[in-house]
C-alpha cells in the first residue's frame, strides 16, 4: 500500500502532518511525532508583533484605558510571555532540523507588509523546508474595505515571496465573498499551497464577573465539513497548488474524507493535544485499515475522487443540498 503524497513539492511518506501548536516548542515532542509516523511537522508561529519588537508600543496600546475597561489587558500576552523570541525561534528551527529527518515547515503569522518579513529568509537559512504564512486578521472597522484588505494580504505574500525560494503555503480564513477568487489571487501572487482553514478563537462572556474571557474549545470531527466543502470545490480548478486540510481531523475517517475531497495532506492538532504524539500512529493505522478493506492501493487513487468535479451531483456542494436538507425537516 502506497501512502505517499506530495505537498508543496515535498515528497512525503504519508499524508498526516501535525500542525502548528504549543507542542512544537519542545524538540522532544517533535521527535516523538516523527517516531509515531508524522510525515512532516508545522512549527508554532512566529508573530509579526514579536518580530517588529514593538514591545513598549504594544504594551501601551493594549493597556491604555484599563481603568475603565479591566478586561482589555487580557487580550494580548505580556511581551515577555511569548513562547520563543525571534532569535530563539530561528535557533529552534536549526535544532529541530538536526533532530528529525522529516520536512520542517516554519510558520510566520502576520498581516502587514514590512521589515518583519525578512525573517522568512532567516527561517529558510536555518533549514526550514517550507513556510506557512498565517494571515490571521479580524476586521472590525466598518470603514475597512474588503478589496483593500485583500490587496494588503496579497502584498504581504509577495513581500515574503521575494525573500525566499522555499515553498509557501498560505493559511487563510473562510471569510471571503468569493473564496475561489481569493484563492486564485494568492496562487498567482506566489503561494504554492493553501491551508484551509484558519479557525478564529471566539471570545466568551463571564456573566457573573461581567468580563470578556477567552474560551479555547478544541476541534471536533464535525468541524472538517467546512474545509471538506471548499477543498472539494477548489480541487481541479486551481493549477499547480497543494491543499492542506486543517480543523477537526481526529481519526482515519476524517482524513480519508478530506483526501477524497482533494486534500494532499491532513493536518491534526487537537487530537495530539488530547492524546499526545501517539494520535499520529492511530490515525495512520485507521487510514491503512480502511484502504485495505476497500482495496485502495494508494492515497493518490482516492485523492479528489469525491470533489465537485468528480461526483455525479455537483450541486450537492452548492444550494441544492441546502434546500434538500431544509425540506427534510417537518
Amino acid at each position: 500500500m502506497n501512502l505517499s503524497t506530495t505537498y508543496l513539492g515535498l515528497e512525503l511518506k504519508n499524508p498526516i502532518v501535525p500542525s502548528s501548536s504549543p507542542l512544537m516548542s519542545d524538540v522532544a515532542n517533535i521527535k516523538r511525532m516523527e517516531d509515531a509516523g508524522a510525515a512532516a511537522i508545522v512549527l508554532h508561529s512566529l508573530f509579526e508583533e514579536q518580530i517588529t519588537n514593538e514591545a513598549l508600543e504594544l504594551h501601551y496600546h493594549t493597556t491604555q484605558g484599563t481603568e475603565s475597561f479591566a478586561e482589555a489587558i487580557t487580550y494580548f500576552p505580556e511581551p515577555t510571555e511569548y513562547r520563543l523570541g525571534t532569535d530563539d525561534y530561528i535557533e529552534h528551527i536549526a535544532k529541530v532540523k538536526k533532530t528529525i529527518e522529516i520536512p520542517v515547515i516554519a510558520s510566520l503569522n502576520g498581516v502587514s507588509s514590512g521589515g518583519w518579513t525578512k525573517y522568512a529568509r532567516l527561517m529558510e537559512e536555518a533549514g526550514a523546508d517550507a513556510l506557512e504564512l498565517n494571515l490571521y486578521y479580524v476586521a472590525t472597522d466598518p470603514m475597512a474595505d474588503g478589496n483593500f484588505l485583500e490587496a494588503a494580504y496579497l502584498a504581504t505574500l509577495m513581500d515574503v515571496r521575494s525573500q525566499i525560494k522555499i515553498p509557501i503555503a498560505v493559511k487563510l480564513s473562510p471569510f471571503y465573498t468569493s473564496l475561489p477568487n481569493m484563492a486564485k489571487k494568492l496562487v498567482d501572487a506566489g503561494a504554492n499551497g493553501l491551508v484551509l482553514f484558519n479557525r478564529f478563537y471566539q471570545p466568551d462572556f463571564d456573566i457573573e464577573e461581567l468580563k470578556v474571557k477567552s474560551n479555547i474549545i478544541l476541534s471536533q470531527s464535525s468541524m472538517i465539513r467546512l474545509s471538506l466543502r471548499w477543498i472539494a470545490i477548489l480541487h481541479g480548478r486551481l493549477s499547480n497548488v497543494s491543499m492542506a486540510a486543517t480543523g477537526g481531523v481526529h481519526n482515519g475517517s476524517d482524513a480519508i474524507k478530506l483526501f477524497m475531497a482533494g486534500a494532499d495532506v491532513a493536518y491534526t492538532c487537537s487530537a495530539l493535544l488530547k492524546e499526545g504524539p501517539g494520535a499520529v500512529a492511530r490515525i495512520l493505522s485507521e487510514v491503512s485499515d480502511w484502504m485495505t478493506i476497500h482495496e485502495y492501493e494508494s492515497v493518490e487513487q482516492m485523492k479528489g475522487s469525491m470533489s465537485q468535479k468528480s461526483v455525479a451531483d455537483p450541486g450537492a456542494f452548492e444550494r441544492a443540498l441546502y434546500l434538500k436538507e431544509l425540506q427534510s425537516f417537518h
